[in-house]
């Protein structure tokens, strides 16, 4: 096959139209502008490059349109070119966002950008988001904000700050009730709450799991929680393999209760046998962390509702035959 001609399908077929035509949905939940996740049961694919890459988050697999024919269908080159002459035209089904893209100023880097937002405050957006849609108590948040970890984000969203070994903001994810993201400009690198030399490391995949975990532990003053911001970018795994190489360090793999939290799993277990540290899988019963605070939440509520409706009950006086 010539170039000419690879490169011009290349640019006619997106990979959005191969997965479509393979009966791969939008995760619209789990997707960015820049990053659509599409789902096929346990399968995952993450869409790139405004649609002319793609990467599989459960392996190394990636690459370009035609690469993905041969990734669904384990077939060769010829095949896979066939497949995707196939779909020229082809209109694939579009996420449907529900906010305009952000315009990011160029004259203001990472740090500046972060500096420049409020920190969270009683009664703030920001604050009832965390407090009570994702039920993490008072003591925690006012510790993340201690610790310079949050930011006011537009639209009653949160900022969740990562930051390199030095200390250095690189990047933040972005939660918020109708928006996920991972911040215009940045590099993921950790979000990191607790102890900074720890004993235990524990591996989330979003700094609400993170600070969730830390409610559910007690957070343990032997520990540091830290989230991956949901991806494995290298400066994300030399943080994460710098951690494990200190020493006595027990590496917890605390992602989420599905195959991309089992698969995340699965290389922090390599990262630790590397490092020659120790390992621990720690899941949560729900899919993620939040989930699981949200449900211990939910039974405490109804065990105080149970206790006040058995001492009304005894508190009645008997009634008069």
């Amino acid at each position: 096959m010539e170039q000419d001609e690879r490169n011009e399908l290349r640019n006619r077929v997106f990979c959005a139209a191969a997965l479509d035509e393979a009966g791969y949905a939008i995760d619209l939940k789990e997707s960015t502008r820049r990053a659509v996740k599409y789902r096929h049961g346990d399968k995952i694919v993450i869409v790139i490059h405004g649609g002319k890459g793609w990467f599989d988050p459960l392996s190394d697999a990636k690459g370009d349109v035609f690469s993905l024919m041969t990734h669904l269908y384990g077939v060769g080159f010829p095949e896979a070119k066939m497949r995707v002459g196939r779909l020229v035209g082809y209109e694939p089904r579009q996420p449907v966002w529900k906010r305009q893209a952000r315009q990011r100023d160029p004259d203001r880097g990472v740090a500046e950008r972060w500096s420049a937002r409020r920190n969270p405050w009683p009664g703030s957006t920001t604050w009832r988001y965390l407090r009570n849609e994702r039920h993490l108590p008072e003591a925690v948040v006012r510790a993340a904000i201690r610790h310079d970890l949050l930011r006011e984000g537009p639209c009653g969203s949160m900022w969740a700050a990562h930051r390199d070994g030095a200390g250095m903001v690189t990047g933040w994810e972005e939660r918020g009730p109708e928006w996920r993201g991972f911040s215009t400009g940045g590099a993921k690198n950790l979000f990191r709450f607790g102890r900074c030399d720890p004993l235990r490391l524990c591996v989330t995949e979003a700094a609400i799991d993170a600070m969730s975990l830390a409610v559910l532990e007690g957070a343990r003053r032997d520990s540091l929680y830290v989230s991956t911001g949901g991806g494995w970018a290298h400066a994300t795994n030399a943080a994460i393999r710098l951690l494990a190489a200190r020493e006595d360090v027990l590496l917890v793999a605390a992602t989420d209760n599905n195959a991309q939290g089992h698969a995340y799993a699965d290389r922090l277990e390599a990262i630790a046998d590397e490092a020659g540290c120790g390992f621990e899988r720690l899941r949560p019963q729900e899919d993620d962390w939040n989930a699981e605070l949200k449900a211990r939440a939910k039974n405490q509520a109804k065990g105080r509702k149970r206790e006040e409706e058995t001492r009304l009950s005894h508190a009645r006086p008997p009634r008069q035959g």
